[in-house]
């Protein structure tokens, strides 16, 4: 088949169709009607190939019931094929004393691979970057058998993918449904892109804190830094981030997935345009996982002291008993500042309030996830003191309300970010890269191990917990991609992630000049 079919389209041709022959034939009529004769043949032909290839191609769109389907998708920037949906299908080994088995008719391998061009399709966002620079402890000596094993020691779950299908090996529950909905957002990837992941084999941590020390595998007898994979990390260690659970919905709190959620946040926004908001910072949450949390409620408003702060406690008992009617994220949207502090270590939460349009007002943080390491202070965000935070908060507030266009601008270019740079698109595309670049490491042959139970959508979605079902059915991915992955961004060269580092030190040091000046201009005036 011709290459992104990109040959298979119509002629056109400026003026009449022989305006391109020599004069001296066009001047003959006899020789002219002729020529038109013929060029109509001509014509005549080449359509008739044109609609024998496109009937080929379509002939081709197979969607038997082997267990090794193949599907041949068009270029993106040509006319696509009517794409065909592949919804859960829960009838399979669904009589009583059966268990859900995994149907054979989603395809697991593309066809023509040359239809969907890599070139063509647009640069991943510059976060992906860093997927060089997770991997990079085993850059030079790649990665065995033994190094993931040493991983399992706080493990949740093993995965392996062999020939497009996923097994897992469970070794204990997570909190909640975290490895629950991480294995599923693993599995719709598979769906997305199949047959375009290599065999692999990780460890997968689904706590919060990373674990993987730096300090740790330093020195002469040290030995080689095990993989894990994880949500966050911190300089400190090496984990590999990978994207939350909560993209594909967090049951526990009634949190939708995140494609859905995105666009009711965007209703949100619009709901309530930043100069009609609460001139206020803005903060919900459970402040009894971190004293850092319980030390920003001293900033609450009272009789005595108001530090432009608005802070509430969030009861998740009382809010599921009463149907999670006041934990709406999108209808949170109704302050100029929102706040955003650590947990137990990095929270979910923060892709939710940076969605807001409201400037976000980050404490000091110390961990990272798989995105947040791209934006830049004063420009996404606001930078709060950690050791200071009253303050600091009463002076954002201050100067965004003294200089309303540019607080407006940062509140815009995080809720862009988000809504542009972080939408499903691109978390799917960083699932693969980060999976393929890790499996090009791998110095063994992943295989499945005993025990280990192969899982697809069906297997998982279908004896789910309604509260569960519900969002898985809602991010299943129905069929697979039309297009490519975005295109991967090279490896940061030493000097310019040194660069990146400087300029948020001396922009963050900028803020805390402004601060400080703010503060003894007060003093004197006092």
């Amino acid at each position: 088949m011709l290459r992104g079919s990109r040959l298979v389209r119509p002629f056109q041709f400026q003026g009449t169709s022989s305006d391109w022959l020599p004069s001296s034939i066009t001047k003959s009529p006899a020789i002219a009607a002729a020529t038109n004769t013929i060029l109509f043949l001509g014509l005549f032909i080449i359509s008739a190939a044109i609609l024998f290839s496109y009937w080929i191609q379509i002939s081709n769109f197979q969607i038997g019931n082997s267990a090794n389907e193949t599907i041949l998708i068009s270029n993106k920037y040509q006319e696509p094929f009517k794409v065909i949906e592949f919804p859960l299908n829960c009838s399979i080994g669904s009589n009583i004393n059966q268990t859900q088995t995994c149907p054979t008719s989603y395809p697991t391998t593309f066809g023509n691979l040359d239809d969907l061009e890599p070139s063509s399709s647009p640069i991943c966002p510059d976060y992906f970057r860093f997927i060089h620079q997770d991997l990079m402890p085993w850059k030079a000596t790649g990665i065995t058998r033994d190094m993931v094993e040493r991983a399992k020691e706080t493990a949740h779950f093993r995965l392996v993918i062999v020939k497009g299908k996923a097994y897992v090996e469970k070794y204990k529950k997570s909190i909640q449904t975290r490895d629950v909905f991480t294995i599923w957002g693993i599995l719709q990837l598979l769906r997305r892109y199949p047959g375009r992941l290599p065999d692999l084999e990780l460890m997968f941590d689904c706590d919060d804190k990373p674990v993987i020390r730096s300090r740790d595998f330093r020195g002469p007898n040290s030995t080689q830094v095990p993989p894990l994979f994880r949500y966050c990390g911190d300089r400190w260690t090496k984990d590999i981030v990978f994207p939350d659970w909560s993209f594909w919905g967090w049951a526990e709190i009634n949190i939708k997935p995140w494609e859905g959620l995105l666009k009711d946040l965007k209703k949100g926004n619009d709901r309530r345009k930043w100069m009609e908001r609460e001139p206020y910072a803005y903060w919900k949450g459970n402040p009894f996982v971190a004293e850092s949390r319980k030390d920003l409620l001293k900033c609450n408003v009272s009789d005595s002291q108001d530090w432009n702060a608005r802070l509430f406690i969030q009861d998740w008992i009382l809010e599921s008993q009463q149907g999670f009617k006041q934990s709406d994220v999108a209808s949170q949207c109704t302050h100029r500042y929102k706040i955003y502090i650590e947990g137990y270590a990095w929270s979910v939460s923060e892709k939710y309030i940076l969605a807001c349009d409201s400037v976000t007002l980050i404490v000091k943080p110390q961990y990272y996830d798989f995105f947040t390491r791209s934006l830049q202070p004063v420009h996404h965000y606001w930078p709060i003191r950690h050791d200071d935070k009253c303050k600091s908060i009463k002076f954002a507030v201050d100067w965004g309300n003294n200089h309303k266009q540019k607080a407006q601008a940062i509140g815009k270019a995080a809720s862009d970010f988000i809504q542009q740079e972080l939408k499903m698109d691109f978390v799917y595309d960083y699932m693969f890269h980060l999976l393929n670049e890790y499996a090009k490491l791998l110095r063994f042959e992943p295989k499945i191990p005993e025990g280990a139970t192969h899982l697809c959508s069906e297997s998982m979605a279908c004896p789910a917990a309604e509260s569960e079902k519900k969002f898985m059915t809602e991010s299943l991915v129905k069929s697979p991609s039309v297009t490519s992955p975005c295109t991967m961004p090279p490896a940061f060269k030493p000097q310019a992630l040194g660069n990146l580092y400087r300029r948020n030190i001396n922009l963050n040091k900028q803020v805390q000049k402004w601060e400080d000046k703010y503060w003894e201009n007060l003093s004197k005036q006092e």
